[in-house]
Order: structure tokens, then sequence, then C-alpha cells
């Protein structure tokens, strides 16, 4: 079993306190209250608003992960970087981040199983090492957890914002502004369960754009910052401003340059070290299908 201990600020409801510093889900932490997990001072904590004067001692338990069941599977990796504490992998596009009732093999964990020797087990036996994802047809850079350590420093990183995440894409159109912020709550669609949708009852969700490039006023090359990582973020928020990624079966009804799947790559992540703190960064090229298609665009119209 892990332990983790923090020192309450006196005035953080515990669950909101709690997953500001593990980068756990409120639900998950709300399991954890709920399981005994969570104590103060030697005593057990269930409510999930409870807050407590500051300095007060608070531990977590995670319980050793269970045996894992998902096979490895030798599948090929573009490994970008590896050391003790993480993995960086440059995913390729079609391969889902980890198991789930539709993809229950062929996904980047059991990949990870097969090439990586030591995954944290925080988030479980069908998630280990993850601490975010890429969707199934985005391409690019993903930083995988070796240890719960490393795991809970990169968790940190994400939810305060101080991992920089940053995406190409391709979309329609052509916004009038170079530079702008996309400031708007996102939810589960409520028809179609496939589907995020921009929704006033939706968590917050902001996305830093700069336009690169621009193609005749029909498309627009344009680089993406996360400032929040709700699903389908990119995607949504290009959709909800009129300018959805080429290539996008969901948000995009339009099929172009023959493109089955979105125009859409996290091509530079940067994070400090969670052993050393040192500030690194990495990078990964534009797929072939992606650059082969700004040739065709840049033909045309520069």
């Amino acid at each position: 079993m892990e332990r983790f201990e923090f020192f309450s600020d006196g005035k953080t409801r515990i669950d909101v306190f709690l997953a500001d510093k593990t980068g756990f889900t409120r639900s998950r932490i709300k399991k954890l209250l709920e399981d005994g997990k969570v104590t103060v001072a030697g005593s057990a904590v269930k409510k999930s608003g409870a807050v407590f004067s500051a300095h007060s001692p608070i531990e977590i338990f995670i319980d050793d992960p269970v045996e894992i069941s998902v096979e490895p599977e030798n599948i090929p990796l573009d490994v970008v970087y590896e050391d003790e504490d993480i993995a960086v992998i440059n995913k390729a596009r079609g391969m889902v981040t980890h198991p789930c009732a539709g993809s229950p093999n062929g996904t980047l964990v059991n990949a990870l199983l097969y090439h990586v020797k030591d995954l944290s087990g925080i988030n479980g036996e069908f998630r280990p090492g993850i601490v975010h994802r890429l969707d199934k047809d985005t391409t690019g850079l993903i930083v995988v957890a070796k240890n719960d350590k490393a795991h809970l420093s990169l968790s940190s990183q994400i939810e305060k914002k101080t991992a920089g995440r940053y995406y190409l894409a391709l979309l329609d159109g052509n916004v009038k502004e170079d530079t702008g912020t996309i400031d708007q709550p996102i939810a589960r669609h409520k028809t179609d369960r496939k589907k995020m949708t921009v929704d006033k009852d939706g968590r917050r969700a902001i996305t830093y754009y700069t336009v690169v490039e621009r193609f005749g006023g029909k498309y627009m090359l344009v680089k993406f910052k996360l400032g929040t990582g709700r699903t389908h973020q990119i995607r949504v928020h290009s959709k909800f401003i009129g300018h959805p990624v080429v290539g996008d079966p969901l948000y995009n009804g339009k099929k172009e340059f023959g493109q089955e799947s979105q125009l859409l790559h996290a091509y530079r992540l940067e994070l400090d070290h969670p052993s050393t703190g040192e500030r690194i960064v990495f990078c990964a090229p534009l797929p072939d299908d992606f650059k082969k298609t700004l040739k065709k665009l840049r033909s045309v119209y520069h």
C-alpha cells in the first residue's frame, strides 16, 4: 500500500484540496474518502466537504494494484524518451490509449506492458501508467508514469497547468483574429453519447489558439495550448467557433483530402521532471498524412 501525506491549507474542502494536490478526479477522491482511505491526524474522514485547520496532516492510502489482467502485446511504439520515472510516446493514429468496452486490446496500454518494464498503478489495472489521454485518431506526444511518485507529480502539473501541452490542427475556414482564447464549458452531449458539446452546465474548458498559416481563407493551420484537459476539448471548441478540425468524423460533416480522421497532432510537451525538477521539452514531427495535406495546400494557395 502506498501512503501520501499533505498538509491542509485551512480553507479548502478536503475533496477539492486533494484533487488539486494529487491530480485525481473528484469522483476518485470521493471513493477514497468513502472507503476510509483518507485520514486527518490519524482519523478517517468520510465527508467530501470537510475543512480542517491549517497544517493538519492529511494522509491518503492507495491499495497496491491488483495483478494486471490486460495482456502485453508486441505493438510497435515510437518511444521518444524513457528513464526510471517516465516514458514519452509519440502515439500513432488509430491507437486507443487504454482498454475499454469497445477496444479491449490493441491499445497503448497493451503495447506499454510489452515494451516498458514498470508502470504506475494509481489508475488501476486497465490504465497503468496513464496520466492523460489522447483521442484514438489524435497523433502525438503522451507522457506515461513508471511509478506512483511520478504519476502524482505529473497529474499535479497537469491539474495546476504547469505542464505545457501544445497541438497543431488544420481547421476549416478562416478565423479573423491571429490569436485568441476559447473559454466555454464542455459536457457530454445529451442525445449523442459519443459526442461532447459546449454546455453552460458543463465543466469549464479553456483553449488558447494562434493561427500559424492561412490558406486562401479556406483553411488554416492553428497552434493550440490547453488550459484545461476536457474530453475532445480542441475538437469541440473548434466546432463551437465555426471552424472544425479537418477530417474530424464526429464534429465535421465534410470529408476532405481523403481524410478519415482528424488532422490534430500533439506536437509539443513541456513538464518538470518528477525526480530532478528540471524543465524538459519534447517535440514530435507531424505525421506523413498531415504533412502531405499541408504540402498540397501550399502548392495551391502560396
